[in-house]
């Protein structure tokens, strides 16, 4: 090969990536079609909304909020796999769509494959809470009367299949306790019969649980996490109590179609970040009790793969699957 040809060959490359990054460069040119899988209202709605203003005046694009519910975020993240991989449509993917749903039921889509990682949005904990005439004060006297009274106590979550129901079932599989699950429509009638006693324990959000917590209704016991939040500052962490390894979190991200180019997706997430990294960005996002956390693409999408994994693992162990 001759040394004109070689350098010739050599330069193509350097070329290609120089065009790449070019285009990221002017990306983008148009408004940003931003999914996120639930109905207008509620914590993720407003995180999507909170992020997308400032995160697109730093684009200089608008990015326009497009709620897509129905089927726990199927339409939602089957929407986003098949368009095009351009960075003009992405996704809040969360807990659901890119964990649970994929632990729990048969899908139309890939949670890893069929998804280009952006970048992590940030996290919410849930909280242990008990009706507030049970006769429990910490996590410790919660465990003795679950083991004293087995099969007499019940619990309620959003769903079968739902974080409120696979968070529980980690805590009994590592207490070695046992309550009967009660499954409702959604985490509102699920508050209502716990605090009626119909049910005595429950695992939801932090954000849905402190008004009621407020009320004195019911007994934070205990949250997941590493650290203590500062709206529940007595309250332990679950690891802090004694549970070593315990954690979970109803998170948020951002993800695209798979294939997207390398440059933008680099260029979303470090102007994601951006955002994030921003002072006020965290007392925005307290109202709805979730704590940014800026990740890289890498570090995302090493995180979406470890969620599928463990709570596929303990669905299969709890034998909780839908049939659909």
């Amino acid at each position: 090969m001759t040394t004109k040809r070689r350098t010739l060959l050599l330069s193509i490359p350097a070329l290609w990536l120089g065009a790449r990054a070019a285009h990221a460069q002017q990306f983008p040119t148009k408004p940003i079609r931003y999914i996120v899988p639930v109905a207008a209202g509620g914590g993720s709605d407003f995180v999507g909304r909170t992020v997308g203003e400032r995160w697109g005046a730093l684009l200089g694009q608008t990015i326009v909020v497009d709620n897509i519910g129905g089927g726990g975020g199927v339409i939602a993240a089957q929407t986003t796999a098949k368009a095009p991989p351009d960075g003009y449509t992405l996704m809040q993917g969360y807990v659901a769509t890119h964990g649970t749903s994929p632990a729990t039921r048969r899908l139309s889509y890939d949670p890893v494959r069929d998804f280009t990682p952006i970048g992590m949005i940030g996290g919410t904990p849930n909280v242990l809470v008990v009706n507030a005439s049970l006769p429990v004060s910490d996590l410790k006297s919660f465990i003795d009367h679950l083991q004293k009274n087995p099969g007499k106590l019940s619990y309620g979550s959003a769903g079968t299949g739902s974080l409120t129901q696979l968070v529980m079932e980690l805590f009994k599989q590592q207490t070695g306790t046992f309550m009967l699950h009660v499954p409702y429509r959604g985490i509102a009638p699920a508050f209502t019969d716990l605090m009626g006693g119909q049910t005595q324990a429950m695992f939801p959000g932090l954000a849905a649980a402190l008004p009621h917590i407020r009320s004195g209704r019911i007994k934070a016991l205990a949250v997941t996490g590493q650290e203590r939040q500062a709206t529940l500052k007595d309250v332990p962490t679950l690891i802090e109590a004694g549970l070593q390894g315990f954690d979970a979190l109803q998170w948020y991200g951002v993800v695209g179609p798979a294939g997207m180019p390398s440059p933008i997706v680099h260029h979303l997430n470090e102007t994601l970040n951006t955002v994030l990294k921003a002072p006020d960005m965290t007392s925005k996002l307290a109202s709805e009790a979730v704590e940014p956390m800026p990740m890289s693409p890498e570090q995302f999408g090493s995180y979406v793969k470890a969620e599928v994994v463990r709570w596929t693992a303990l669905a299969k162990e709890r034998k909780i699957q839908l049939d659909e």
